[in-house]
């Protein structure tokens, strides 16, 4: 006669061997999900170009908006995005500084426009930015409930800054 353990130890590898098998097949699923995001982001002001300690400042006023609803699946438990501000000069290829993030829970608060000011300041080490052209890049990562995270980017827009502080 079976025991009463090796018949609770059977049942638990039976529940276990469809759960394995729904969990690889949501990451296999999820590889091919293909996204469509739109997205744009732009400068609404340039509030302050100054030099702080041998070092370039920019605080600026952004418009972004976002549609990013078709990165989620049944899958996805929540997205990280943010807003980078690349840029070259004669020491970097690319110099690249955060200058907004957010964390979106669900696909209803996907879809948003908001004007804000940079939540991290455009700092350069040195005197590099007067009259730079700058690209504004949107970055996601798709974080999943099981499976690898999934990572993209978008460019969105370029601006100049000014030559002088202000």
């Amino acid at each position: 006669m079976h025991s009463a353990t090796y018949r609770l130890n059977a049942l638990f590898t039976f529940a276990v061997l469809p759960l394995a098998v729904m969990l690889l097949a949501a990451s296999f699923l999820d590889a091919f999900h293909s996204p469509s995001v739109q997205a744009h982001a732009q400068i609404v002001k340039i509030n302050r170009f100054t030099k702080r300690n041998g070092n370039d400042e920019v605080r600026l006023s952004l418009n972004i908006s976002a549609d990013l609803q078709s990165l989620f699946t049944w899958n996805t438990k929540q997205v990280f995005v943010f807003l980078t501000a690349e840029y070259e000069t004669s020491k970097n290829s690319l110099n690249q500084i955060s200058l907004w993030d957010h964390i979106i829970p669900n696909k209803e608060q996907a879809k948003f426009q908001r004007q804000v000011p940079n939540k991290y300041p455009l700092v350069d080490q040195g005197k590099n930015l007067r009259g730079k052209e700058v690209e504004l890049v949107l970055h996601w990562h798709v974080m999943p409930n099981t499976g690898k995270m999934i990572r993209d980017k978008m460019s969105l827009s370029s601006f100049n800054l000014p030559e002088a502080y202000s």
